[in-house]
């Protein structure tokens, strides 16, 4: 899949600000900062957007198109979303890869009155909007990881930065340029930064279009590696780098990009992440994009994650847990001792079921913490994320007691395990973080802040007098008026108007002993009527001026405590991470011992020999489906060694067409992916030794789009593969050659076999219909065929899927043609044309005598049968005839030829 380009620039249709009211020139202004965006401009309930971006939504949103006033003697184009709609309007507009700047009124309209009638409002833009910047859950696949990356090369090196935004993490790898397309693509990242001198890079050009992102050009000055070392510094609030790790030019540079990035689209919020991880090139089994696509790791060919790979083993119960695992499987490691580890943690929970449940019970009710304080870090979270967060530390807490301590290592939980309940005991400052939100944030807060509503009773007495007041004024006056009747011994009712607000009043009689001058009467005199005298006391007057300001002032306590909150998650952010790492990581283990109990795989063993062997291997997604039919699946063995003693090196797969070759192939590559990604196998048996690159290239399809066909893109995958596989990579190949003339393609494909096995020395397996290359397995030392094997059964064609030793003796095209629907005088002229070909091919026909390359000559006619005229002819001898008995002959000659029995 081609990577789609960022929509360009339309910074030549901002209109200019000369001749602009002071509302547009506002928005002028706005837009001239985010030219390359599509701005929603905030209007009360509404957000606006203006001239081209009002044309642009409007075609790609299917919107209503309208104008709204003059600039410059033209209609203004205008359309509008509402605000509470914002987000799906957003998420199509990303997914047409728009970029979306938001520009948010910044003050309460009352305020700008206040600055006279003709003020306009406060805006600014407090965010850009990009496919790989989004952090809303309505926005982002939960169970996905959403990444920005970033490519950089200097000498000759190139480097890829990713960071996951939503939920902090950063990640730095330093790889050589021809693995710079599986390295990308390992990440699947929604968008992708690059300098605009590698844009059009040649040398980059097919990594860029194989990430699957957006991509977005940024100006080369950006990676320069002076800047953008002080923009990462600046970005995680450091002197120097070289606390994190020794990094190279590329890794700093790209780097940069995404620190440069961040700051333009985050509007200078500095999002919580995690130290850059620095991986280096060999630490993950290198897959290209092709091959990615042709195994569906984690999308199949239709870009649809049902159906592949990870769909097929995902048992995780946490969006977070899901995360996790598909990070494992779409970078598989290639250290055996990491390997082993994250098989050692998966064999210690398959072991302990009863363990495994409640492990699993557990983590259900688990929110996404990464998420949530991601969000409340860069000021987009509300009240439900600092539920999640409680939920989150209480879940950590309870997970992490059902591991006892041990006093023996060597009996406890495996290091992964170990490691992951350490991150789960909950330091002092986030035990108190947690008894803050048990106490203060009620069990369901809203959505929104600003709504209010989500702070306990008794957790702020201020907060309780405020709502008290807001809510129970009338109660709180009638109190008060009874306390000054009984103090006064006077009849007061409480009283309010827009002026003096609430007052005692009572009649011009009784009020006469109050207006006697005292110097102790708490009773301030304001009024006087015709019959009534009005007064006041210091607590009324308070009263008055709470009661006024209860909805508000309980509105901002709310605020002021959800800030507080918001800051000490900031303040936390890290550890909170480290939580929710550790959480996301039990499940994928979890969820992995789980899928081999149901399943019945067992652990690999994985060493750092050269060998492959599986005993009853299966495929893990073929198998799923065969047995949700009702039918058995056919298990097959494979063995291979690079180094040619325990077994072949190369394998050549033969047999009919829809036996089963491509799926044996892709089954044998995916059981390399699951064992390296820590995960166990499918078979009765395996053992792997560490492979450090994966390559198949099974199944055609073409590029158009580049002026690619078919053949053309088999042969640069093929060629990809020849260049770069090593003696440790393993190479799945699926009938090379095929697209052109048969002795190009058997040419071809043969030489390919010959370099693999002689130059390559990869562990292979070669599927053909080329029977030619049988024939390889006595001339080259360390080769071996195979065949699927299959049986005709009273005319029908009955495949077995079964791989056996030996080549296969004919392809069975023909009448799996027939099976296809071929109309049947199609099937048979089709056999006619193979029966020849098949006798003539020991004869040495020429090819233009063959019936591909010219018309067959029609079959001969049957003999006739002898008529009754020549059975009498036959029956006459002439030299003994005399003349009177010829004469007789000929008449009885003519007689039968006149009847029509001697026709």
């Amino acid at each position: 899949m081609n990577a789609p380009l960022a929509h360009p620039p339309h910074a030549d249709a901002v209109p200019s600000l000369e001749g602009a009211t002071p509302f547009m020139a506002q928005y002028l202004t706005a837009k001239a900062g985010q030219p390359d965006a599509i701005l929603f401009f905030r209007m009360g309930d509404f957000y606006e957007l203006f001239f081209k971006d009002a044309e642009i939504a409007a075609a790609a949103l299917g919107i209503t198109l309208t104008k709204r006033g003059k600039h410059n003697g033209d209609d203004i184009p205008m359309a509008g979303v509402p605000v509470h709609a914002l987000d799906g309007y957003l998420a199509r507009l990303i997914r047409q890869g728009f970029k979306a700047a938001i520009c948010e009124q910044l003050e309460d309209p009352a305020e700008a009155k206040k600055r006279g009638g003709k003020a306009v409002v406060h805006r600014g833009v407090v965010r850009v909007v990009t496919p790989g910047t989004l952090t809303e859950d309505s926005l982002l696949d939960a169970r996905g990881a959403n990444r920005l990356a970033a490519v950089a090369v200097r000498k000759g090196r190139a480097a890829v930065a990713v960071v996951e935004l939503s939920a902090g993490a950063v990640d730095v790898v330093a790889c050589s340029l021809e693995d710079l397309g599986a390295t990308l693509s390992s990440f699947r990242p929604s968008e992708v930064l690059v300098p605009d001198r590698l844009f059009s890079d040649e040398a980059t050009k097919d990594a860029l279009n194989g990430s699957g992102g957006v991509v977005q050009a940024l100006p080369q000055a950006l990676a320069e590696p002076v800047g953008a070392k002080a923009r990462v510094e600046r970005l995680y609030g450091v002197a120097s780098l070289d606390g994190f790790g020794a990094f190279e030019e590329a890794e700093v540079s790209a780097l940069g990009l995404i620190a440069a990035y961040l700051e333009t689209t985050q509007a200078g919020k500095i999002p919580a992440l995690t130290p850059p991880r620095r991986t280096g090139d060999t630490g993950f089994l290198a897959i290209d994009p092709a091959t990615r696509l042709s195994l569906e790791i984690d999308r199949t060919q239709r870009g649809e994650r049902d159906g592949s790979l990870l769909a097929s083993i995902d048992r995780t119960v946490t969006s977070g847990g899901a995360r996790a695992l598909a990070e494992r499987v779409v970078r598989p490691l290639r250290d055996p001792v990491a390997i082993n580890h994250g098989l050692d943690a998966v064999e210690w929970l398959l072991e302990r079921r009863d363990l495994r449940r409640d492990l699993r019970d557990g983590l259900k009710a688990s929110s996404d913490v990464a998420r949530a304080v991601s969000r409340l870090v860069l000021g987009r979270g509300g009240p439900r994320d600092l539920a999640g967060i409680r939920n989150g530390l209480s879940i950590a807490e309870g997970i992490a007691g059902l591991f006892p301590p041990v006093a023996d290592p060597l009996t406890g939980p495996p290091p992964r395990i170990a490691s992951c309940v350490d991150r789960l005991t909950l330091t002092p400052d986030l035990g108190r973080l947690l008894v803050d939100l048990a106490e203060g944030l009620v069990a369901e807060p809203p959505h929104l802040a600003r709504d209010g509503g989500f702070v306990n009773p008794d957790f702020r007495p201020e907060l309780d007098e405020a709502r008290r007041l807001r809510d129970d004024s009338r109660r709180v006056v009638a109190d008060l008026e009874a306390r000054a009747v009984a103090e006064s011994g006077v009849a007061f009712k409480i009283k309010h108007n827009a002026v003096l607000g609430y007052f005692l009043e009572t009649s011009a009689k009784a009020a006469e002993p109050l207006l006697r001058p005292t110097g102790e009467s708490p009773f301030i005199h304001r009024q006087t009527l015709a019959n009534q005298v009005r007064f006041t006391t210091v607590e009324l007057s308070e009263l008055d001026a709470k009661i006024s300001q209860a909805g508000h002032r309980s509105l901002a306590i709310e605020g002021e405590t959800f800030e507080i909150w918001r800051r000490t998650v900031q303040s936390l952010a890290q550890p909170l991470q480290a939580v929710a790492e550790a959480l996301a990581e039990l499940d994928a283990h979890a969820a992995l011992a789980e899928w081999a109990q149901e399943v019945g795989a067992v652990r690999p063993h994985v060493d750092d020999t050269l060998c492959f062997e599986v005993a009853a291997g299966r495929h893990p997604v073929v198998e799923a489906a065969v047995k949700a039919a009702g039918d058995p699946y056919t298990p097959n063995d494979c063995r291979l060694d690079g180094s040619g003693a325990a077994g072949a090196r190369l394998s050549i797969v033969t047999g009919p067409n829809m036996a089963g070759k491509s799926t044996f192939l892709r089954q044998n590559a995916l059981l390399v992916v699951l064992a390296q990604a820590g995960a166990f196998v499918p078979a009765k048996s395996m053992r792997l030794g560490v492979v450090d690159r994966l390559f198949s290239r099974v199944g055609a399809g073409d590029d158009l789009a580049r002026g690619r066909s078919t053949f053309m893109m088999e042969m640069v995958e093929t060629a990809a593969i020849l260049t770069q596989a090593t003696e440790r990579s393993f190479v799945v190949l699926d009938e090379i050659g095929r697209g052109t003339a048969t002795y190009d393609g058997l040419a071809i494909a043969w030489a390919t076999t010959e370099a693999l096995h002689d130059r390559n020395r990869a562990r292979t397996l070669f599927a053909t219909h080329y029977h030619e290359l049988a024939v390889l397995e006595t001339r080259l030392a360390h080769v071996c065929n195979l065949s699927m094997r299959a049986k005709e059964w009273n005319g029908e064609l009955v495949f077995l899927h079964e791989a056996a030793p030996g080549a296969a003796d004919r392809s069975y095209g023909v009448q799996v043609a027939r099976l296809a629907g071929v109309p049947g005088p199609v099937v048979a002229r089709a056999r006619e044309v193979l029966d020849r070909l098949e006798g003539e091919k020991t004869a040495g026909a020429n090819l233009t005598d063959l019936p591909l390359f010219a018309m067959a000559e029609p079959a001969a006619p049957e003999p006739a049968r002898p008529s009754m005229v020549e059975d009498a002819l036959k029956g006459i001898e002439p030299d003994e005839l005399s003349p009177r008995e010829a004469l007789e002959a000929l008449y009885r000659l003519k007689g039968l030829a006149k009847g029509p029995a001697g026709r």
